[in-house]
């Protein structure tokens, strides 16, 4: 069956314009796919999430100069013109496109662009996406409606792809040079990693935002003042490998949010939307505000941390100098409670960034910040932590820096007041309701 459609899909592209395609599809299609209405469909947005989910979770699969944000920008935002280009209750994202059937079915569509981003993406995964594309497909009845929707999925993404290949991603990292007075960002402890990652990444060109400094927050506090060494103490006493001062809540958070941050905030999304019973242009659209935010989220924040360029907790702990501070003493042998420290400066700090961006989109989406949801671990299997509200959650995913031994706290004031500044900027200026006028008059 899949064949099927992608033949279908090639004889038309081969008559379809670039600069204005029509989407009608004459051949007539019929099956018994058609006739079972009962079958129950999984929406094609959580799948197509839960796949990329998969991919960038297996190692070696996510270059490490190319951070995996990018990637679910990209997926989403070619879901959402695919689908949205069929729903057209909002403004596109980049796509616009014309002559585009009301009655094409905006699951295949979801599926098709899905799939062709990610096999443009990851084509060591093909085989398992064309798979996957089938059990996508497979769920839909059978019909013009199908084989459009398959068409348009595909032209949004291959035109999503087109617009992001020269983006600055695949540019080699910028070779770096570890500073040696106080405050500067240096190579930490136990593993010294001998270059820092994403160095080029503040160069990539944004998803949403004008620029990557658009909202670069002010410095972080000068190390003889009341306000670092606060916070120097505070991360001393809880962050420390083996804390007597932390509970032992405290030092499981630490633990539990020690993963892909963006992960984390794509399954809450997930579990909000089945609670919710979302449709997929609800889905298509939530997604792609919450992944575009989070892809200029990393832009952003690091255009700030290789700005600042300041020391991480171990070795402002390690090489602490009381004649510039004098409430601040050295412990050579401290470590970080969840070990390695992330190879990045410090300031600011990229949970509190990501987290209270998802925070502002998910409030925002659903007017309503109240949701009773569990959370999953990304390196605690089994362990589940239970919330009643999106802010609560997003609070302790920050605050879990400072138990974890990475971040000062003022390192994530500044990141929650960045994701709050970037997801604000998407929400009014993206993806809003209301298409102009020859977009509704298409058809």
């Amino acid at each position: 069956m899949l064949n099927r459609y992608l033949q279908l899909a090639f004889w038309c592209s081969a008559v379809l314009l670039q600069a204005g395609r029509s989407y009608t599809v004459s051949a007539k299609t019929t099956s018994q796919g058609a006739q079972g209405s009962s079958v129950q469909q999984v929406n094609p947005v959580l799948q197509w999430n839960r796949a990329l989910l998969v991919i960038v979770r297996t190692p070696g699969a996510q270059s490490s100069t190319v951070h995996p944000t990018r990637s679910f920008a990209i997926m989403h935002a070619a879901i959402y013109d695919a689908v949205n280009a069929i729903d057209r209750k909002h403004r596109p994202y980049l796509v616009r496109l014309s002559n585009v059937p009301r009655d094409a079915s905006q699951e295949a569509a979801a599926a098709a662009a899905a799939h062709e981003v990610l096999v443009a993406l990851y084509p060591a995964f093909k085989t398992t996406l064309d798979a996957q594309l089938q059990q996508s497909l497979v769920q839909i009845p059978d019909g013009n409606g199908k084989a459009e929707g398959v068409l348009i999925g595909q032209d949004a993404a291959d035109r999503i792809l087109a617009a992001r290949s020269n983006d600055g991603s695949n540019a080699p990292p910028i070779p770096y040079v570890f500073g040696t007075a106080p405050g500067d960002y240096q190579s930490t402890p136990p593993n010294f990693a001998p270059q820092p990652q994403f160095t080029n990444w503040s160069h990539v060109t944004p998803f949403a935002l004008e620029r990557a400094d658009q909202f670069r927050p002010g410095p972080p506090p000068r190390l003889a003042s009341d306000a670092y060494s606060d916070a120097f103490n505070q991360i001393k006493s809880l962050g420390i490998a083996n804390s007597t001062t932390a509970t032992a809540d405290e030092a499981l958070t630490g633990s539990f949010w020690n993963g892909a941050i963006q992960n984390y905030w794509n399954e809450i999304a997930q579990t909000l939307s089945q609670a919710r019973g979302l449709s997929t242009p609800q889905n298509a659209r939530l997604f792609a505000l919450l992944n575009l935010s989070f892809a200029d989220d990393v832009i952003a924040f690091y255009d700030a941390k290789y700005t600042y360029n300041f020391w991480r907790p171990v070795t402002a702990i390690r090489a602490a100098d009381p004649g510039i501070n004098p409430e601040t003493v050295a412990d050579p042998n401290w470590l970080p409670a969840v070990g390695k420290t992330a190879p990045d400066p410090s300031y600011p700090g990229a949970h509190g960034v990501i987290s209270a961006s998802a925070a502002e989109v998910l409030i925002s989406f659903f007017e309503r910040d109240n949701a009773n949801f569990t959370v999953t671990s990304e390196v605690l299997p089994g362990v589940e932590r239970s919330f009643t509200s999106v802010s609560a959650a997003a609070e302790e995913a920050t605050l879990s820096r400072i138990f974890g031994g990475q971040h000062f706290h003022f390192d994530l004031t500044a990141g929650q007041r960045l994701g709050r500044e970037v997801a604000d900027f998407v929400v009014d200026n993206f993806l809003t309701f209301g298409q102009r006028k020859h977009d509704s008059d298409d058809n």
